[in-house]
């Protein structure tokens, strides 16, 4: 698909997989992926990416986001804000993103910023760590409220809903315990909790916040 000169092929695609999932009564995909595919030794991005161009990778993001959209179907943009250029396995572990603000804005969050515009109608946070942005020792960029809320809501100015990547992964779980997940997710800003281990554990550790005021 990466290699598509005709970003209208990507959009009926979209279009399709979305009255198809429309037809068995799902409203949300958790696609595409907008990763920019600049690392080599990345093991868990690799050809779920459309590529390497930041602009490519925009373009035939927003044209596949279109086709799902225009066919009733929420798209996702992943993983916020670029699991694209890591060596690690955010499945397995914490990858270290180590790279400047600059080069994120003008880089891995391109992608992002375009597809926002564009009205992407979700976005998915990985679990990565950015110190640039978040230098909290092991706090994963999904449960980071200055990521989350300061970054993607606030700057970048997108209103609609965000979902934590799966929280069952390592990235998170390696150093805080279901529960604390969960609740430390929703105060970072995200509006949907993607695969809890717990789940009774998640209700009774968010009403538990909400009695004590830590969640509105």
């Amino acid at each position: 698909l990466g290699a598509i000169q005709n970003d209208s092929l990507i959009y009926e695609m979209g279009r399709e997989i979305g009255r198809e999932l429309r037809r068995i009564g799902v409203q949300m995909n958790l696609a595409p992926v907008v990763d920019i595919n600049n690392n080599p030794k990345n093991p868990v991005i690799g050809f779920r990416s459309f590529g390497m161009n930041k602009r490519n990778v925009a373009e035939k993001g927003i044209a596949y986001m279109k086709g799902l959209q225009d066919a009733g179907v929420i798209a996702t943009a992943k993983h916020f804000p670029g699991h694209g250029d890591t060596g690690k396995d955010s499945h397995k572990t914490l990858p270290v993103v180590p790279f400047s603000v600059q080069r994120l804005d003008t880089l891995e969050l391109y992608p992002f910023k375009k597809m926002i515009d564009a009205g992407v109608g979700a976005v998915m946070t990985a679990h990565l760590y950015v110190p640039a942005l978040d230098s909290t020792p092991h706090l994963a960029s999904s449960l980071s409220k200055p990521i989350v809320t300061g970054l993607l809501k606030d700057k970048l100015g997108f209103k609609g809903l965000v979902i934590t990547d799966a929280l069952n992964m390592r990235g998170v779980t390696k150093y805080f315990p279901p529960g604390v997940v969960e609740v430390k997710a929703l105060q970072a800003g995200n509006n949907i909790l993607e695969f809890t281990e717990n789940v009774p554990l998640t209700i009774r550790s968010i009403k538990k916040a909400l009695a004590q005021g830590k969640l509105t």
